[in-house]
């Protein structure tokens, strides 16, 4: 190369490198673009919901629904109905302690045969026992008689069932009794079928409380309501001046039966036919009220058991009276 000549590298400059990396593209490798894209998306998108909080977090919400409320939110996903039910029992206890404190007191549950001494069955289910039951297990009609297998029949036992029965009934004509419409009238010794259909499925439903207790929180909120319209329609009667429980607009759609722990008229009588709900107002047995203290004083949760120990007094009885006339 001759002095002074520019060579053909100086010439062109500096090399630069511009190559870039083939774009592959196929059906193949598309599809797999979009499904990965459709992944990330949806991984975005995923709503976060109520159970990825804590779990004591959880609960302080689910205590704040209505029972119906948590039986609507089972029904969203299996998530849900898994949840709630493997936590049914926490979840009542929360709800019934604010919001039913006075009615878990006055319709609490009858137990169960099966809880029950297995040595002591046959002395609670005897005939000649039951014989002397039939004034408390007179079918009602608006009632079905409890099943002795089932059910404890210890007269504490019955009327728990009766009251429990009449619960759903009574819930069941409000509208009626809303819109100032009668209700059917049956003849004494009649038995229609709508009527043994309507009774069988009132029993179904208090046969769901005995072994679920959001069911049973259920049946509580149900008579909660029917009791909220029936002050309500009696408030609006200016010529019905008998004393009343008093409840203000707010208590009335709190959702609480707070209001029910005031003094008021006695609430205790059962209702034997269907023609006293007209006037019925408050229906909360097992309790009275104690002047003396000014609160109402509670049937206790163990006078069960203390039927169960008259029981087989009674036996004892009958097996020495027994004895003294073989003698």
């Amino acid at each position: 190369m001759r002095k002074g000549e520019i060579s053909e590298d100086e010439e062109l400059g500096e090399l630069e490198d511009k190559t870039e990396a083939l774009t592959l593209r196929s059906k193949r490798t598309e599809r797999a673009r979009k499904r990965q894209a459709r992944k990330v998306k949806k991984g975005e998108n995923q709503p976060q919901d109520i159970l990825s909080l804590p779990f004591e977090l959880v609960l302080e919400i689910l205590a704040l629904l209505r029972p119906s409320d948590v039986f609507n939110l089972a029904r969203v996903s299996r998530t849900f109905h898994g949840f709630i039910f493997q936590e049914e029992r926490r979840i009542s206890r929360l709800i019934t302690s604010w919001r039913y404190v006075c009615l878990e007191k006055c319709f609490r549950l009858p137990v169960l045969m099966e809880t029950i001494d297995p040595s002591i069955h046959a002395l609670v289910q005897s005939p000649e026992r039951q014989e002397l039951l039939t004034i408390h297990k007179k079918p009602y009609q608006h009632v079905q008689a409890p099943d002795p297998a089932e059910i404890c029949t210890c007269l504490t036992c019955l009327l728990r069932w009766s009251s429990l029965c009449l619960i759903v009934d009574f819930a069941h004509w409000q509208r009626n009794l809303d819109l100032g419409e009668p209700i059917p009238i049956i003849q004494r010794g009649k038995h229609p079928e709508w009527n043994q259909t309507l009774i069988a499925s009132n029993a179904a439903i208090v046969r769901k409380a005995l072994h679920s207790p959001l069911w049973h929180a259920r049946l509580l909120e149900a008579h909660l309501s029917s009791t909220t319209r029936s002050i309500r329609r009696h408030a609006a009667n200016k010529g019905n001046k008998r004393p009343r429980f008093r409840m203000s607009k707010d208590e009335m759609v709190s959702g609480s039966d707070m209001f029910l722990e005031r003094s008021g008229p006695p609430s205790f009588d059962f209702p034997f036919h269907r023609d006293n709900y007209y006037m019925l107002e408050a229906y909360l047995p097992n309790r009275g009220w104690n002047a003396d203290k000014q609160k109402w004083m509670y049937v206790p949760a163990e006078q069960h058991d203390m039927d169960v120990q008259y029981i087989i007094k009674w036996d004892e009885w009958r097996r020495r009276k027994a004895t003294e006339a073989g003698k």
